[in-house]
């Protein structure tokens, strides 16, 4: 009974001492992306949640952003094995996933074919304008978004751990592309809208990247580390209450479930699936994690809400005609869940 105790208790220590990691990963983290990218302090924070949820991104905004620069910054910093695919209309599922080419062996002169494996074998994934390839190709990631493996060439071969794909879209320019399906839209943890920066910001991004000097980036965690930490997030405790409210969140999203707001009802085509409440579970814990704080709140659930929610919710012609976007609906949906705590 003892040392079933002094082990309890060291575990317990254990995990204060990796909260306490986590802070200062977190600090480092967000001072080697400063050295190359200027502002963006949410859309830094909702990646680093993602990432210790492990979890999928889709970053949307206008060209010129830094999105592609703030990914592969990341991925340099976290000391991981980075492939950037380019996204276009004659993209092949094998250009991602890999191939088979045939070989001779010069001594025997014996044929035979070798899997030659695609750029989707990295730890840290671009996915860049991913709206801009048919869906078959964009199907070619389903797979290793949710099962983190690749079947090819007969075979299913696992992903090397840990696996993140970061995709980025264009909402501006549409001509030839392809709207993501929702099947693939849900393997995203959140959706994160970066905006313009601010006029300052903007004065600074002007001065400091037009200059001779390159900043480096250096290594702030290693991949192992960030799998430790991915650990510690999930055994931070959540109170059932806690996941009540995260549930009916995004129940409540669904026009034909009994307690739907007549906002939903009145707005809202489809809702959002059960993968929504477990990435506001999750996503509440890693924001409390980030916080060195032991136990998630309402709070954290709000925070993360509109990132998870808006890429789920499908909105009807009722909500076009009145001007209502999908944000606005998740907004007010949040709003109206305070009263339930």
């Amino acid at each position: 009974m003892e040392a079933r105790a002094a082990q309890i208790a060291g575990a317990e220590n254990r995990d204060v001492a990796l909260l306490e990691r986590l802070g200062e990963a977190r600090k480092a983290l967000e001072g080697e992306i400063a050295r190359r990218v200027i502002g963006q302090h949410s859309i830094v924070e909702g990646l680093l949640t993602a990432l210790l949820a492990d979890g999928h991104v889709l970053l949307v905004g206008v060209p010129g952003l830094a999105k592609t620069l703030l990914i592969s910054t990341l991925a340099e910093a976290l000391e991981l094995n980075f492939r950037r695919i380019q996204f276009t209309p004659d993209l092949m599922p094998s250009d991602i996933t890999g191939t088979e080419v045939l070989e001779e062996d010069r001594a025997t002169g014996r044929r035979m074919f070798r899997f030659v494996p695609g750029p989707i074998f990295a730890n840290v994934v671009l996915a860049d304008e991913i709206n801009r390839t048919p869906p078959k190709t964009q199907a070619a990631l389903l797979q290793a978004m949710q099962e983190r493996a690749v079947t090819a060439a007969g075979q299913t071969m696992p992903l090397d751990r840990p696996f993140f794909v970061l995709a980025t879209q264009n909402p501006i320019e549409q001509e030839g592309t392809y709207p993501l399906p929702e099947a693939q839209l849900d393997r995203f943890m959140l959706e994160l809208r970066i905006g313009y920066p601010t006029r300052e910001e903007e004065e600074r991004i002007a001065m400091e990247t037009t200059g001779a000097s390159q900043p480096q980036v250096r290594h702030a965690l290693t991949g192992a580390e960030l799998m430790e930490l991915q650990q510690l997030v999930r055994r931070v405790p959540a109170a059932p209450s806690l996941v009540s409210y995260a549930v009916r969140l995004a129940r409540a999203t669904r026009p034909d479930d009994a307690d739907a707001p007549d906002l939903i009802k009145r707005y809202v085509s489809w809702g959002a699936g059960p993968r929504a409440s477990q990435y506001l579970v999750l996503g509440a814990k890693a924001r409390a994690a980030m916080n060195a704080r032991g136990v998630p709140n309402f709070d954290d659930v709000r925070a993360v809400a509109p990132a998870v929610l808006r890429h789920r919710v499908v909105t009807n012609f009722q909500a076009e005609a009145d001007g209502r976007t999908n944000d606005s609906v998740v907004e007010e949906l949040i709003q109206i869940s305070r009263k339930w705590t």
